[in-house]
C-alpha cells in the first residue's frame, strides 16, 4: 500500500506524529505489517528497511523520517514548524503553531464554488478574512485595505494579484507548493504589509519525478511541468491563457458583467456614442530553475509575468459619418529572482536573494462625445536584497538574523492629447532593516514563542521605525492550546483610489510612495488571544482581537460621498472576534465560522473630528459549510452571509444643483449579503500513470441580488441618479484537467 496511507494509519494507533518532507514518501509504497501485533520499534525497522528512509525519534509522541541518501540527514538536525491542527477547516489547511495557517496545494480538499485550487479564493475561507468587493485579489483582513497585505511569491513581493481585474487569482495553484497567512504576529523577516502577509511559495526541493498536466475550464486553459534535467538540476514550468477572447462562455459573462458594469465599456454608451468590438483576455507565465551545485549549496531562479489586456472601439455618430477610435487597458507585473541557499554546518544556513517587481497599468481612453483622448499610466519597480542567517543552537532553539534592502520607485502620469495637458510625478523610496527574533520550543513541545525586533530605516524620510513582533502558544493537555499574538509594522508603500473614469474606470487604483506629508507612512499595532480545544477531529476556536492602524489617507479609503474630494489622514480601529467549530468523522466534514467586528474611522478635519463607520465594516460575517467525499467524488457545498456595507445618503434637502448633500457619512447599511455555492470533483484513472479530474460548480446557486455598494451621482439635468453595484449572479462553471 501507499507509504503516505500507512503511516495516518500508524499515527492513530500507537498515537504518534511523524513529520516529514512530502518529497521523501511521494510514490513509495510497502508491505503491510502487522500492526496490532508487532511494537512500534520493529514496525519502523521494517518500514526503514523496505524504503532506505530513516525513522529519527524526536521524543515519545515525534518522528522524523528522512532520507538515508541525502548527505544532511546526518549533518543537519532541526526540528520543523509543529502543525498544531491539521484540517483546520478541510483537508491541506493546518495551523501551525506560531499563529499562521498554511494551505497545502497537493493535500488540498474542496471548497464550495470552486472546482479548483484557486490560491486567493481559498483565503477567504479563514475567519476574518473576506473580499468587500467579492473578488478573489482585493482581500480584507480585520478591516484592512488589499493594500495593506503583503503579497509575496517565493520572497519577491507582487504589485498584481489578480486576473480579470480581480476576480480570478493570478497564481498557478498547479505550481503552488504552500501558501502561508499571518493575519498577526508576523515573522521579524517580513516589512510593510499592516494587515497580513500572504507568502505563496514554489516548491523548493528536487525530487528527480516528471509530473506534468493541461486542462481547462470556462475562463481560462493552461498546464505545468515538472522536468528532472540531471540530477542536481529541475525546471519547473507553468502557463494559462484566458479563452475569453475565443469562446463566450456563461462563466465569462457574468464576470463581464461583474468587471465592467459601471466602466467606460458600458457606462459611456449614449444615443450618438457606443462601444464595440471588445476583445479581453489574460495570461500568466512562471518558470523556476533548481540547482544544487553541492550538497550543502543551492541555487533558485524564479520567473514570473501576469498580464491583462482590454481594448474596444469607441465609436462617434455624426451625421452620415461615424467616426471610430480605440481604448485599451494594460495591467501587468514582472517578477525575477535569484536565492542562494548555504549550509556552513550542522547549525549555521545562510540565504541571498536579490529580486525585481515590475508592475505597470496603462490606459487610453478615447471619449468622442467630450473630445477629448486620456492616456494614465501608474507603474512600480521594487528592486531589493534579502540577506538571513539562521543558527540551530539545538533542537529547541532557533536563532534568526537578517537585513533587507529596497529600492521602490513609483511612477504616476496622465495626458490629455488634444489638450496639451500632462502630470508627471515620479517619486523614489531606499528602505533598510535589520532583524532579529529567536524561536523556542519546550522539551515536550506543550510551548512555543517566538519573539522577534524588526528596525526599519526610511531613507528619504529620515525616519526610523522599530517593529517588536511576539508569538507565543502553549497546550495545557492534550486538548486546549492557548495563543497570543502581537505586532507593530509600518508600510511605505499604497494605493490611492482615483476617480471613477480613471483607467476606463475599471482598474481606478494607483500604487503611491509615502511622502511624509500627504502620504504618511502608515503604521499598525494588533494584538489576539486565542483559544482552541481540539480533540476526536473537533475543532472549536474562539480569537479575540484589536487592531490600531494609523496614517491612512481619504483617498485611498474609496470613498464615493461628500469626502470624495477631500484629502485627509487618519486611521482606523477593528476590534471583534472570530469564531470556529469544525467536525470531522470519516468522509464527511463540516465547519462554521463566525466574525464579529467594529471598524470605525477617525479623521481630525472629517465628521467635525468624530469616529464613523469604516468602508468596509462588516459587523457580522459567517460561513457554514460541508464536504462529503466518497471516493472518487469529492463534494462542497457552503453558505456565506455577512451584513450589509455602510453607505452614505443624499439629504433630503439639495440646496445646491451642481453638488450632492449628504447625510452622516456610513450612516446607512446595504441590505445583507447571502450567497450559496455548491461544487463537486470527480477523479478517474486514465492509465498507470494518467489521472482525470473533472469538476463542476455553481456560484450563487439561487442568483440572489447581492448588492457590494452604493453611490450617488449627478446626472446632465442635475437629477441624482443611484449607481448599485452588484456581486455575480448565478455562475456555472467547469474544468477538466489530466495529470500524469
Amino acid at each position: 500500500m501507499p507509504l503516505a496511507e500507512l503511516l495516518k494509519t500508524i499515527e492513530t494507533h500507537f498515537d504518534i506524529h511523524f513529520t516529514y518532507l512530502d518529497q521523501a514518501i511521494e510514490g513509495k509504497t510497502v508491505y503491510l505489517p502487522d500492526i496490532d501485533n508487532t511494537p512500534l520499534e520493529k514496525v519502523l525497522n521494517d518500514l526503514s528497511a523496505q524504503t532506505n528512509l530513516d525513522f529519527i525519534n524526536i521524543d515519545q509522541k515525534s518522528i522524523v523520517i528522512s532520507i538515508r541518501s541525502n548527505p544532511f540527514s546526518d549533518l543537519i538536525v532541526q526540528r520543523l514548524e509543529e502543525v498544531v491542527i491539521l484540517n483546520y477547516l478541510t483537508q491541506g489547511i493546518s495551523k501551525k503553531n506560531d499563529g499562521k495557517i498554511s494551505i497545502e496545494n497537493d493535500k488540498f480538499g474542496i471548497l464550495p464554488g470552486l472546482t479548483e485550487p484557486d490560491v486567493l479564493q481559498s483565503i477567504q475561507a479563514l475567519p476574518g478574512v473576506l473580499s468587500a468587493d467579492e473578488t478573489a485579489s482585493n482581500i480584507n483582513v480585520r478591516g484592512g485595505t488589499p493594500d495593506q497585505n503583503l503579497m509575496l511569491w517565493d520572497g519577491i513581493r507582487m504589485y498584481q494579484s489578480g486576473h480579470f481585474f480581480g476576480l480570478v487569482s493570478a497564481y498557478n495553484p498547479y505550481l503552488t507548493n504552500k501558501v502561508d497567512v499571518s493575519k498577526n504576529g508576523t515573522s521579524a523577516k517580513y516589512g510593510d504589509g499592516v494587515s497580513s502577509v500572504i507568502d505563496i511559495q514554489q516548491p523548493n526541493a528536487l525530487d528527480q519525478d516528471f509530473k506534468a498536466g493541461a486542462g481547462f475550464n470556462l475562463l481560462s486553459a493552461g498546464g505545468f511541468s515538472k522536468i528532472p534535467i540531471s540530477k542536481k538540476t529541475e525546471l519547473q514550468v507553468a502557463a494559462r491563457r484566458s479563452i475569453t477572447d475565443l469562446v463566450y462562455t456563461p462563466t465569462y459573462d457574468q464576470y463581464r458583467k461583474r468587471s465592467f458594469e459601471d466602466s467606460d465599456l458600458i457606462s459611456g454608451q449614449s444615443n450618438n456614442s457606443y462601444s464595440g468590438n471588445e476583445t479581453f483576455y489574460f495570461y500568466d507565465v512562471s518558470a523556476k530553475l533548481l540547482y544544487d551545485a553541492t550538497p550543502s549549496d543551492q541555487f533558485r531562479v524564479n520567473l514570473a509575468s501576469i498580464n491583462n489586456k482590454l481594448e474596444y472601439d469607441e465609436s462617434l455618430i455624426n451625421g452620415a459619418t461615424v467616426e471610430t477610435l480605440n481604448s485599451n487597458l494594460a495591467q501587468k507585473n514582472l517578477a525575477a529572482g535569484i536565492q542562494y541557499l548555504k549550509y556552513w554546518s550542522r547549525t549555521i544556513t545562510t540565504t541571498a536573494q536579490v529580486y525585481l517587481s515590475d508592475y505597470s497599468l496603462d490606459a487610453t481612453n478615447v471619449n468622442l462625445l467630450d473630445g477629448f483622448i486620456l492616456d494614465q499610466q501608474n507603474k512600480v519597480k521594487d528592486m531589493g536584497l534579502k540577506l538571513n542567517i539562521t543558527n540551530h543552537i539545538d533542537s529547541n532553539l532557533k536563532l534568526h538574523s537578517g537585513y533587507q534592502f529596497n529600492e521602490v520607485s513609483v511612477i504616476n502620469s496622465e495626458a490629455l492629447a488634444n489638450l496639451t495637458y500632462t502630470n508627471y510625478n515620479r517619486h523614489i523610496g531606499r528602505n533598510h532593516a535589520i532583524y532579529g527574533e529567536a524561536e523556542f520550543t519546550s522539551e515536550n513541545q506543550n510551548t512555543y514563542a517566538r519573539i522577534g525586533l524588526r528596525i526599519n530605516y526610511m531613507n528619504k524620510l529620515g525616519e526610523i521605525f522599530t517593529e517588536p513582533r511576539i508569538a507565543v502558544s502553549h497546550k495545557f493537555d492534550n486538548t486546549f492550546r492557548l495563543e497570543f499574538l502581537a505586532e507593530l509594522k509600518s508600510q511605505t508603500i499604497s494605493q490611492n483610489i482615483g476617480l471613477q473614469h480613471d483607467f476606463l474606470g475599471i482598474e481606478n487604483k494607483r500604487w503611491v510612495l509615502s511622502d511624509g506629508d500627504l502620504v504618511p507612512i502608515i503604521e499598525s499595532k494588533q494584538a489576539s488571544i486565542g483559544i482552541y480545544y481540539d480533540k476526536n477531529k473537533l475543532l472549536l476556536g474562539a480569537e479575540t482581537f484589536i487592531k490600531d492602524v494609523r496614517g491612512i489617507t481619504s483617498g485611498g479609503q474609496g470613498f464615493r460621498n461628500q469626502y470624495q474630494f477631500v484629502d485627509a489622514v487618519g486611521s482606523y480601529q477593528t476590534k471583534g472576534i472570530d469564531l470556529l467549530a469544525n467536525r470531522q468523522f470519516g468522509k464527511f466534514g463540516s465547519w462554521v465560522s463566525y466574525s464579529y467586528s467594529v471598524n470605525d474611522y477617525r479623521f481630525e478635519t472629517l465628521n467635525n473630528g468624530h469616529a464613523f463607520p469604516n468602508n468596509v465594516e462588516f459587523r457580522h460575517s459567517a460561513t457554514i459549510a460541508c464536504t462529503y467525499s466518497p471516493d472518487p467524488f469529492k463534494i462542497a457545498l457552503g453558505i456565506n452571509y455577512r451584513s450589509g456595507i455602510p453607505y452614505t445618503k443624499p439629504s433630503v434637502n439639495q440646496p445646491n444643483e451642481v453638488a450632492i448633500e449628504y447625510e452622516q457619512p456610513n450612516a446607512e447599511h446595504l441590505s445583507e449579503y447571502l450567497r450559496i455555492d455548491i461544487s463537486m470533483t470527480y477523479q478517474f484513472a486514465i492509465s498507470k500513470r494518467a489521472k482525470g479530474i473533472f469538476g463542476t460548480s455553481i456560484w450563487n446557486v439561487f442568483n440572489r441580488n447581492n448588492i457590494l455598494g452604493r453611490h450617488y451621482i449627478l446626472n446632465n439635468e442635475n437629477d441624482i441618479v443611484s449607481i448599485t453595484h452588484r456581486a455575480l449572479g448565478i455562475t456555472p462553471n467547469m474544468s477538466f484537467r489530466v495529470l500524469f
